[in-house]
């Protein structure tokens, strides 16, 4: 029987280690060939045209928010709606504020943790431009039933999965049903580089825009041709041309060699994260205290939420610090109702209807962590410190 349950653990060994030696072996550190075939891998491991690497899966964020602003005909513009869920990450809210999108908070499912599907439905407006779509702890959200919500209408869908890696909707990747899909490859999630993000998208115009806005808006990582300048054979003044307003948010070298051997690993990954879900859920689908969250399809399994159902006498401050005093690591459920933050006093925004079940996950939920490898020993850990 396990004695702790940690958050996380090292997806490293001997690979990793011997991916790092080889680039300091060449003595190239910022990005590289290794970015560069990292991409191409995990392009063809999501059937995606196009991935580019970044710093973080906030900058994802950032940069694939950025792009939107910046195609011939744009495709966003300051003062625009955006949907939004009221429980996610706080990059995935930032960089719409930053832009100066108005967001519409809708409260979320109280299973899936998802869109409340009747909420977002009736939140959709003639001012909607767009929904940003997050998969919550590694769970699809239903794409059908959003699709179907916007299918006569000029609103397209961004995706944030930073989350939610090797997650499937009938089949298909999550991350691949927007315009564009974000990853994050940082230490807790799915697959580790140390830092670091990815967007994907099949717009060739997107592509270009993000090559540039990823490395300080200049045109020299753009091919040839492309859709954002008439790039020269002057490689000098190339060198220092600046098109766009980007920023610095490359990769370095050593995450793009990492995350090659990761690929590799994931499918592996990704089989026993649900592997450990089915024993979690088999011990804890009919816990007289706890919500668990419902897979809408095929979840790869992020963490394990716990939500005090109504009927439950238990407090939550109390279930922490028995999790804490077992040495089993705990989280909130993301940012629990993000609309509760004192940042939102920098935000343009509406909260459409009420926040219900956001509210009620931000007092009573929590998460624990899930592995790559086995967690046999710690669940039922889990299950006898919870009795």
């Amino acid at each position: 029987m396990a004695n702790s349950y940690p958050l996380a653990t090292s997806t490293w060994d001997e690979k990793e280690l011997n991916a790092i030696q080889s680039v300091i072996d060449k003595d190239i550190y910022t990005m590289g060939e290794s970015v560069k075939q990292f991409e191409e891998d995990f392009a063809k491991f999501l059937d995606k045209k196009y991935c580019v690497m970044v710093s973080s899966g906030s900058a994802a964020n950032l940069i694939a928010t950025a792009a939107l602003f910046y195609t011939k005909n744009p495709k966003l513009k300051k003062g625009d709606e955006v949907i939004v869920p009221a429980v996610s990450w706080s990059t995935t809210y930032f960089p719409l504020q930053q832009y100066g999108l108005k967001l519409k908070f809708v409260d979320i499912d109280l299973e899936t943790l998802n869109y409340d599907l009747e909420a977002l439905s009736s939140a959709i407006s003639d001012d909607t431009k767009m929904i940003m779509a997050v998969n919550l702890l590694g769970n699809p959200n239903d794409f059908d039933a959003i699709e179907e919500m916007i299918k006569d209408k000029d609103i397209f869908i961004l995706e944030d999965n930073c989350e939610s890696m090797g997650a499937e909707y009938k089949g298909k990747q999550t991350g691949t049903f927007g315009l564009m899909g974000t990853f994050s490859t940082f230490f807790s999630h799915h697959m580790a580089t140390m830092e670091g993000g990815f967007v994907t998208t099949d717009d060739e115009e997107l592509y270009h825009i993000l090559l540039s806005m990823r490395a300080h808006g200049w045109t020299r990582n753009l091919p040839k041709e492309n859709l954002v300048s008439n790039k020269s054979d002057d490689w000098f003044e190339e060198s220092f041309r600046f098109v766009l307003p980007g920023y610095n948010v490359r990769p370095v070298e050593m995450s793009g060699a990492i995350g090659i051997e990761q690929l590799k690993k994931l499918p592996a990954f990704l089989n026993q994260r649900r592997e450990n879900a089915k024993l979690f859920k088999e011990l804890f689908s009919n816990h007289p205290d706890f919500i668990i969250q419902k897979d809408i399809d095929n979840s790869s399994w992020f963490g394990f939420s716990l939500i005090l159902k109504p009927s439950s006498k238990l407090k939550r401050e109390d279930v922490i610090k028995k999790l804490k005093e077992a040495k089993i690591d705990c989280r909130p459920i993301v940012t629990g109702n993000f609309t509760r933050n004192e940042v939102m006093k920098y935000f343009d925004y509406e909260i459409h209807g009420e926040l219900k079940n956001a509210d009620y996950l931000h007092d009573n939920g929590l998460f624990v962590g899930n592995h790559q490898a086995s967690l046999v020993d710690e669940i039922y850990y889990l299950k006898e410190i919870l009795v």
